[in-house]
């Protein structure tokens, strides 16, 4: 890797990471700040605009790319999103948070895939270094900003936000200093690319896997619940506890924990089965959050529930690998960006509107018992799918009647 690549690298492992320590700063923070004042419901409405301005952003970002290249499409995106964010420490009022939280959302969904993009276009070789750098600054700066946390848990919503914009600054200078510019868009390629187009979803033609993809739009609604659902279950149930306490348990659990485990389950399981394992433990965390109701079980569920996380993610990955003909595979990694932001859409009003389910039936738990039946119902999927793959095909000899005959 050259000099040039590797100050690139270097400057785009920064920027993301800082943006991710911004981020697990305010919204857990924002969340339990939205429930207490308004609702659940009003909570998970506010974040569920953050992720349909991301998906929204994937139908403009091939036309804003060509008219801007990918450096300004990355820059335009960065600082979209720092103003929005520093905006939201001076408003009041749903209807102004969801106008902010839907800017949020679209700056991310522009600046996130013009990095993979410059990524994508190192030399071959250097490419498994630079998506393995940039994953892991991702996990180190949510751990980061999990920990950072916890200093702002009664500072004021105007410093919390221009502290987070700070941090977002850094990021965009970053980009534009450390990004090489581009080529510079054709009148050609400008008229060729309309500014919103729906081809993407042309993209979402996965045959007999398609609902393989919907399980994973499914895993990322639960995955989701856990985001917007722990801090509102917090503020009643363990305000003692620092609100990003369980993002930095799961954060460092991650880290420490994905390679072996995923390693040891691959040796001896499909990968079917590993996501089931995964599932079932999302299932016992939610169980726990849902009858422990208590710090200690807080503590707990968060260890477990990241199994989720560790098993589900590079299982779905290797299975899409593997099943997915060549010709489709990069068809079917596009659109598990779409069923990824549909889940987490769709997760967010579900979660805020469960919790206040819960507290208006005064059945304590009761949004931990429904999400933890999902994740019941994805496992048994999980393993009747396995079972499926596993057994011959018509006509074809068992695996052992084969073993006897060799």
């Amino acid at each position: 890797m050259n000099s040039q690549l590797r100050r690139t690298l270097w400057g785009i492992n920064l920027g993301i990471a800082l943006a991710h320590v911004g981020n697990y700063i305010w919204f857990p923070l924002l969340v339990s700040t939205l429930g207490t004042a308004y609702s659940g419901f009003w909570a998970g409405f506010v974040m569920f605009l953050t992720y349909v301005g991301r998906l929204a952003s994937t139908f403009s970002y091939e036309g804003l790319a060509q008219r801007l290249g990918v450096r300004g499409s990355v820059i335009a995106g960065v600082a979209l999103e720092a103003l929005a964010l520093w905006g939201m420490g001076f408003v009041d009022g749903v209807p102004l948070y969801s106008v902010l939280a839907f800017l949020i959302g679209f700056g991310s969904g522009m600046s996130f895939p013009g990095l993979k993009n410059i990524l994508s276009a190192f030399p071959e070789a250097d490419r498994p270094k630079a998506f393995s750098a940039f994953q892991m600054s991702c996990q180190l700066g949510a751990i980061g900003g999990a920990l950072a946390g916890g200093l702002f848990l009664h500072v004021d919503l105007k410093v919390l936000f221009t502290t987070v914009f700070a941090l977002f600054a850094v990021y965009c200078l970053a980009a534009v200093f450390v990004i090489p510019a581009d080529t510079t868009p054709t009148a050609e390629d400008t008229r060729r690319a309309p500014l919103f187009s729906l081809a993407v979803l042309k993209g979402i033609r996965l045959g007999g896997g398609g609902r393989y993809f919907v399980l994973s739009s499914v895993f990322w609604l639960l995955s989701i619940s856990f985001l917007v659902g722990i801090p509102l279950h917090m503020q009643e149930y363990a305000h003692g506890l620092p609100i990003s306490m369980p993002f930095w348990i799961t954060g460092i659990t991650l880290l420490l924990l994905q390679f072996p485990v995923l390693r040891l389950l691959n040796k001896h399981l499909q990968p079917g089965q590993v996501m089931a394992v995964g599932f079932a433990a999302m299932t016992a965390a939610y169980l726990l959050f849902g009858a422990g109701r208590s710090a200690l079980w807080v503590v707990v569920g968060c260890f477990v529930v990241v199994f989720g996380d560790i098993l589900f993610t590079p299982s779905f990955d290797l299975w899409v690998a593997k099943q997915m003909p060549r010709e489709n595979l990069s068809r079917a990694m596009g659109s598990m960006h779409f069923f990824r932001s549909f889940g987490n859409m769709v997760g967010t009003l579900a979660a805020g509107a469960l919790y206040d389910l819960a507290n208006t039936t005064g059945i304590p738990g009761l949004n931990w018992y429904v999400v933890a039946a999902i994740a019941v119902g994805c496992a048994l999927f999980s393993l009747a799918g396995a079972r499926r793959e596993a057994a011959p095909a018509p006509g074809e000899p068992a695996r052992e009647l084969a073993e006897q005959a060799a």
